[in-house]
């Protein structure tokens, strides 16, 4: 974007008065600077549905939303090419601004105030883009979402929808009942991460625990004997090491 063209401004908030009262201080900012409102999402997974195809310089995003806070949502965000700068829009109590605030994060408290919302539109051009380390430390709970780049879209998959994440040299296969994904991170933060929700079978594979069926035994090749995991809704058997067989007395007390 040059200073000539208009800025492109999507809003995300779920609550429709928010939306309405941003819509109106959009309106009147645009008497001074070029801005046109790009679109409206009432969520976090609406929002980043409507991007690439909706060409946006700036997000003005809601941290306090269902299912997709709006932190994670600029996680989410960071997997596209170029992403559009984020300008959170929050009712966060003192301390959680201070922390917005050491990292140069831009916000705007709510009630937005008109001289406000000019101000943060009138510095985009110069605001930092956001680090992805500092939106997790914002944010240390477990996402409720996954998230992919295909083709320039970012593709969301619910947490609880995963089976089990399988490390395959410098990728994760994110399997789900229907098809698997790609992720490029760590198994060991992602086992830190959602502590609880997966279980560690072998070194390179976490299952969830509520889509294990049971366990069975099976011969390798050189005859030995070891656990396989038998899943609920894939038919692919996972390989217990020796180290984690504890978990086939731990599970079967359970299943």
């Amino acid at each position: 974007m040059t200073p000539a063209q208009a800025l492109r401004v999507l809003i995300v908030d779920d609550e429709a008065p928010a939306r309405n009262r941003i819509r109106d201080l959009l309106s009147d900012c645009a008497l001074k600077m070029p801005i046109e409102i790009a679109g409206e999402a009432e969520n976090g997974k609406q929002a980043i549905n409507m991007l690439p195809e909706c060409a946006v310089d700036v997000i003005l995003l809601d941290i306090r939303m269902p299912e997709i806070d709006g932190i994670e949502v600029a996680e989410h965000l960071q997997k596209l090419e170029d992403p559009p700068c984020v300008i959170f829009t929050t009712a966060y109590d003192d301390y959680a601004l201070k922390a917005f605030e050491v990292h140069a994060i831009d916000y705007l408290l709510k009630p937005i105030r008109l001289a406000r919302l000019f101000d943060a539109l009138s510095r985009v051009l110069t605001i930092a883009p956001l680090r992805l380390d500092v939106l997790r430390e914002l944010k240390p709970g477990a996402r409720s979402h996954f998230s992919v780049n295909e083709r320039g879209r970012i593709h969301l998959i619910p947490v609880a929808d995963v089976v089990f994440l399988k490390a395959e040299l410098k990728y994760i296969t994110v399997r789900t009942a229907e098809r698997e994904f790609l992720l490029e991170e760590s198994l060991a933060k992602l086992e830190q991460e959602f502590m609880g929700r997966f279980v560690r079978v072998h070194r390179n594979c976490l299952v969830a625990k509520e889509a294990v069926r049971g366990f069975e035994r099976a011969t390798d090749a050189d005859g030995d004997g070891h656990w396989v995991v038998l899943l609920k809704t894939v038919s692919e058997k996972l390989d217990v090491s020796r180290r984690q067989q504890h978990i086939v007395r731990e599970f079967g007390n359970l299943l």
